[in-house]
């Protein structure tokens, strides 16, 4: 197995030499960066498989270098955990808002911090493309080598990653937009609590990870797909127990 490359971002000193000492001790290839706008040059030369990125640095915030790489096609697909001393609730809606795929508060649990690097990096799985100077693609995660998932006029390609919609045409999802919608399909009729999202799409153990990281990711989602945003009528919420993608025949 290739050799994972992981960039952070991060401005003091002392715990980014503590996060790459841990990264390094995983067999993670590291590289570092102590400002935003650094960050996101090496992120656009190196092309790293994860960004562990800090909020409060001096000169482009976190928030900000999240939100460019997300607008930048090249390096709009890499993953990024965001960890910060900002611990409050709303600081984490905010940080998977701007983009993040985690979330994770200083000071930080070793264990944990390894958790979720693997987690993120099992789950997006990405492999380099041999073409446009390393932007990458998706993995298939589909075991039963399905084509596709049509159900209410939303087909989702399996091989493209492409969501075809009546309203909005072709949308290309991004790997956790994708896999978020794959399994809901795939499931159609159940109904998901964001623990159980959050256990079965992100690869935590119960009770790990955050349940805004899921509603959060819902509502880009909706945004992204839903012709009625605020009255989704694709992926519905059912109040006091999760998420749904009803059957065409269902009421």
């Amino acid at each position: 197995m290739d050799q994972k490359t992981i960039l952070v971002i991060e401005d003091d000193e002392i715990i980014s030499q503590t996060i790459e000492h841990c990264l390094r001790r995983e067999n993670f290839r590291v590289i570092q960066a102590n400002a935003g706008v650094e960050g996101l040059q090496l992120t656009r030369r190196h092309f790293p498989n994860l960004v562990i990125l800090d909020i409060v640095m001096p000169g482009m915030d976190g928030l900000t270098v999240c939100r460019q790489m997300r607008q930048d096609p090249l390096i709009a697909d890499t993953p990024v955990l965001m960890l910060t001393s900002k611990s409050k609730d709303e600081d984490k809606v905010q940080g998977f808002l701007a983009g993040a795929d985690d979330y994770l508060s200083k000071p930080f649990n070793v264990d944990e911090f390894i958790l979720r690097v693997r987690a993120i990096l099992r789950r997006t799985d990405f492999v380099r493309n041999s073409y446009g100077h390393g932007n990458s693609s998706y993995q298939s995660m589909n075991e039963n080598k399905i084509d596709f998932i049509e159900i209410k006029g939303f087909r989702l390609d399996t091989h493209t990653f492409e969501l075809i919609t009546h309203q909005k045409g072709k949308i290309r999802l991004t790997p956790i937009q994708y896999d978020l919608l794959f399994h809901l399909m795939r499931h159609k009729g159940e109904i998901f609590s964001p623990s159980r999202l959050l256990d079965e799409v992100w690869n935590y153990p119960l009770d790990s990870g955050s349940p805004d990281l899921v509603r959060v990711h819902i509502k880009n989602l909706r945004e992204r797909i839903e012709s009625d945003p605020k009255e989704p009528s694709f992926i519905e919420t059912v109040p006091g127990f999760g998420y749904t993608i009803r059957d065409e025949k269902a009421k």
